[in-house]
């Protein structure tokens, strides 16, 4: 199993596409992913109770649709909270894509990103479509403008690929996301989309990706707003010639490894990537009765405000990942509490038996200065631990998310 360089197109029939349409005044804003032939689905969604007609319309299609073949994302408007009107600009999108590439519309997921409250400009959506269809190719370079047209505040286009054997067949998965702002556990203004060429049963598929999700994109937090859009969406083509996985054996854990490592990388990316972040901060927490425990405690510190915007200003101030921990809901006993700091710098352990070390000051900044930074924490109960993903608060942030409309 290697990671390889590549996104949504690198597995086998897989094809992409993304142009500037003319939703955004600049930047590309329509992508395009297609199978060569009849795909598997699978997704989950944003738990929000207030979802975009395309989440709606993808929850619908991953209960009823025995098979999908094309996904269609705009980004400069999210089609949330759009009524009636949005429902039926959405539908008409998924037209014409299905019209475009002769495909049944209950085979065309959908997806939308940007500003709440807005209409989509379908007829500039409609228009451009006949043109992203024909721009459909299986190159890295074409997986690479489909992830650049889903970019919002992203500063990078975020991509990911592994190559693995089943069955003595290469298989891949390739992947794409985007996201920078209102993101939380629970996804957030997250689009993911992931493609492989494996051949598996689509219960399987969706239970893999439904349990892959909780320890991933389920697992980071930049701002603490849950967001109306999120979909992580998965095609798998069989294309790879593997017998189908129809059962929980070593082929199907085997894939569920891979996805698990493109989806985990994506999600580093997406929270190192946040909206005027400098810093990737990973939270594990370790020696927990539970995992749910752990997770919620490795979550608190990672959506901690005072916590994130410690971390922005190089400040060893570790009493906030305990106040995190404090009022997470996990009962624990501070006083066997161990924190331990690390970077590519080195490591130091701030905090022993819930108290702190003789540490220095000095050494602590100069690990809290590197870009990636990991915080280890022991509660001494039992055996289960959780990885979160955050990062922190910079002055940026506010500065980005006040002039978004402008």
């Amino acid at each position: 199993m290697k990671i390889i360089h590549g996104g949504v197109t690198a597995p086998k029939g897989f094809t992409a596409a993304g142009i500037y349409a003319g939703i955004k005044k600049k930047r590309k804003d329509m992508a395009l992913v297609y199978s060569v032939v009849p795909a598997k689905g699978a997704g989950t969604f944003t738990k929000n109770m207030v979802k975009a007609a395309p989440v709606l319309w993808d929850i619908k299609l991953t209960k009823e649709s025995e098979n999908i073949q094309a996904i269609v994302i705009n980004s400069g408007v999210a089609n949330a909270c759009t009524g009636e009107e949005g429902e039926k600009n959405n539908l008409a999108m998924a037209q014409a894509v299905a019209s475009a590439l002769q495909l049944p519309i209950d085979s065309v997921y959908t997806a939308s990103t940007g500003v709440i409250g807005k209409q989509l400009p379908i007829d500039i959506i409609k228009d451009s479509i006949p043109q992203l269809a024909k721009e459909l190719k299986d190159t890295t370079a074409a997986g690479t403008l489909a992830a650049e047209a889903i970019m919002t505040t992203d500063t990078y286009s975020k991509e990911c690929a592994v190559k693995f054997t089943v069955g003595g067949k290469d298989i891949t998965i390739g992947g794409m996301a985007k996201g920078s702002g209102m993101i939380h556990p629970d996804m957030a203004t997250l689009i993911a989309v992931v493609t492989t060429d494996l051949a598996i049963s689509k219960e399987l598929l969706q239970e893999a990706l439904s349990e892959d999700v909780k320890h991933t994109f389920n697992m980071i937090s930049v701002d603490r707003d849950t967001s109306t859009n999120d979909s992580l969406l998965l095609l798998a083509n069989g294309m790879a010639g593997n017998e189908e996985i129809l059962e929980k054996n070593d082929d199907y854990y085997e894939f569920c490894k891979a996805l698990n490592i493109v989806t985990s990388s994506l999600s580093k990316m997406i929270a190192a990537d946040g909206e005027g972040a400098t810093k990737l901060l990973e939270v594990t927490v370790e020696g927990a009765n539970n995992w749910d425990d752990a997770v919620k405690l490795s979550k608190s510190i990672i959506s901690s405000n005072l916590v994130k915007t410690a971390v922005f200003g190089n400040d060893a101030n570790w009493g906030r990942i305990l106040c995190a921990m404090g009022y997470s809901g996990v009962e624990f006993d501070p006083y066997k509490v161990d924190l331990i700091i690390e970077s590519e710098t080195g490591s130091l352990q701030l905090v022993e038996n819930g108290m702190t070390t003789d540490y220095s000051e000095e050494f602590a900044t100069s690990i809290l200065s590197s870009e990636e930074i990991k915080a280890t924490v022991n509660i001494k109960q039992g055996n289960a631990k959780a990885t979160a993903w955050g990062c922190d608060f910079s002055y940026d942030y506010v500065k980005i998310n006040a002039e978004y409309r402008s």
